[in-house]
């Protein structure tokens, strides 16, 4: 077995609210090293702890923004959210479910707690994921997939189940398709139950513990919450439970195209990224009503 091997673990970083509905924890790009271009064509990435918001008759969450360039991928894993774009997109994403938002050219789009979740409260747990987009695909039409966990196929490992979002594993494809060969499982082991991942040894790859605790090729010890990087170097590695656990592993294909930021917008160039701001004040991506 040519084993991929690990490069570090990350204990997550202070938390901080994105609006007044998400706390979360910044790793990508945070301040470990995990640049865009690094993690590419991962480009960003908050977690959003365990944490228990009480009832409200107010939604809490992120008001109406931009979005040009990318896609948002947002996994629910405890609460639910609403979630509406300028481009007709939306719905509500529940625990277990996945919302793929590919701003492509651009849209406008807000997410809050869903209503009956603010009604209730509760424990709130979800992924926020920027994926990149290659230059030919950028200005492309938004589009949204709305994905139940009934929809994503899932495959019986030892003690446990791998839910394929994206990409393919165990000859099975996953239920969201991609512009460029990303992988997004969902790892849900019983305690001592294990599953055995093989991606290129090229991808960037990379895990977080969501729930429980796990051992990674059969040595590396990896706390609840913590974040884990592979080297590209190898091709397979093993995930083992030390208790009932829940693990998010991503893989994907460097795009390997200049990266340029600028808050809401991921372009290739400056000037595409001013185009964006003029583009936005001057209202085409569409309408949305906060």
């Amino acid at each position: 077995m040519d084993i991929k091997q690990i490069e570090m673990v990350l204990t997550p970083r202070q938390p901080h609210f994105v609006g007044d509905g998400f706390r979360v924890h910044n790793f990508i790009p945070g301040g470990y090293g995990l640049t865009m271009q690094r993690m590419d064509p991962f480009i960003m990435l908050d977690y959003a702890s365990k944490y228990h918001f009480p009832p409200t008759g107010k939604p809490k969450g992120v008001g109406v923004h931009p979005h040009r360039g990318f896609e948002t991928v947002t996994i629910a894993y405890k609460g639910s959210v609403a979630h509406h774009d300028s481009a007709g997109g939306g719905g509500e994403i529940k625990e277990g479910d996945v919302q793929w938002m590919t701003a492509a050219s651009g849209v406008l789009h807000k997410e809050y707690h869903a209503e009956s979740f603010c009604e209730t409260g509760g424990d709130f747990q979800m992924v926020q994921l920027w994926v990149n987009l290659p230059a030919k695909d950028k200005m492309s039409t938004p589009k949204y997939q709305a994905i139940q966990n009934s929809e994503i196929p899932k495959v019986n490992v030892e003690n446990g189940v791998v839910e394929i979002i994206a990409g393919s594993q165990f000859d099975k494809k996953g239920a969201a398709s991609t512009f460029t060969p990303v992988n997004l499982f969902n790892v849900k082991l019983q305690k001592e139950g294990l599953a055995q991942l093989n991606f290129p040894a090229h991808y960037n790859t990379a895990l977080i513990v969501i729930e429980g605790e796990i051992i990674v090729n059969g040595e590396e010890e990896v706390p609840l919450d913590h974040f884990l990087l592979f080297k590209n170097e190898g091709t397979e590695f093993t995930i083992k439970a030390s208790e009932n656990s829940v693990v998010l592993v991503l893989s994907g294909e460097p795009i390997n195209e200049p990266i340029a930021p600028h808050g809401p917008f991921v372009m290739n160039t400056r000037e595409e990224i001013m185009q964006a701001f003029e583009d936005y004040e001057n209202g085409k991506f569409g309408i949305l009503e906060d």
